[in-house]
């Protein structure tokens, strides 16, 4: 999905989305109520070739929220698909797909990739498979009506990922989607980009993008020139988005493989 997102967000205030990301206040729950200890893992699969997985696949994108009822301190589950070949584009994968949970602790997030017949699953569907832990360094925005708790501090120089989803309004949607291939290029080119994926949950309207960067100023040398910005200017005040998220995390374990590169 094009930079528009994070766009809207980084110059205007409003809310906005996009792969590469700057560094926002902290904000979301109220603090009226103690910070939960949130703990976010993210899986990025390729399901392997055949019906079979496909189908299995599928219903994980369709039903997840449902099948995933049973897992232990989840407090948000988002099953999505990707554009084709795990990017930002309208065309659909077939095989790429993405999962995002978050946690109520670390010990519930360290028995889900400990144990978890999910997990297991997901190996046994999958052709690659990359796996990420990750707490919020920094959070604005929420994601169905909820927030990422900010749960660790930044440390300059390491690596640090972003996610950035919006709900984009229907009568915006042209406007932000015309923006997606001059994006998608510049990220691909984009110095101390490690990864990147388009993933929605929602064909055209509910859209994300997970990226992994060196450190925080590769991330902003990225959303501060070329079709980022445009993007940007594009964005402010047009009001593009009914709800959107963006999250910085300090990245706590990272293996696998994905888009045939391996990762750890």
């Amino acid at each position: 999905m094009p930079a528009t997102a994070a766009a809207a967000r980084r110059v205007s205030g409003s809310a906005g989305i996009k792969a590469a990301p700057g560094t926002y206040p902290d904000s979301g729950a109220s603090t009226s109520n103690p910070t939960p200890d949130h703990v976010a893992v993210l899986l990025l699969i390729d399901l392997s070739q055949g019906a079979g997985a496909w189908i299995w696949g599928w219903s994980r994108v369709v039903f997840g929220r449902w099948l995933l009822r049973g897992v232990p301190g989840l407090a948000l589950t988002k099953a999505m698909g990707s554009g084709h070949e795990g990017g930002f584009g309208l065309r659909p994968s077939a095989t790429r797909q993405g999962l995002f949970l978050v946690f109520d602790s670390e010990p519930h997030a360290d028995r889900f990739l400990a144990d978890s017949p999910v997990l297991a699953a997901y190996r046994r569907h999958a052709r690659e498979l990359c796996l990420f832990k990750l707490r919020a360094v920094s959070s604005r925005g929420s994601w169905g009506g909820q927030h990422i708790a900010v749960t660790a501090a930044p440390h300059p120089g390491e690596p640090v990922a972003a996610l950035t989803r919006a709900s984009i309004r229907p009568s915006r949607a042209w406007a932000f989607w015309r923006f997606s291939p001059a994006s998608e290029q510049s990220l691909a080119r984009a110095a101390g980009c490690r990864l990147a994926a388009g993933l929605g949950e929602a064909p055209v309207l509910r859209q994300a993008t997970f990226s992994v960067w060196n450190s925080q100023a590769d991330m902003d040398a990225y959303a501060r020139h070329g079709a980022h910005l445009a993007a940007i200017r594009a964005a402010q005040g047009q009001g593009y988005f009914s709800e959107s998220m963006f999250v910085r995390f300090k990245v706590l374990r990272l293996e696998g493989r994905f888009k045939g590169r391996v990762h750890g």
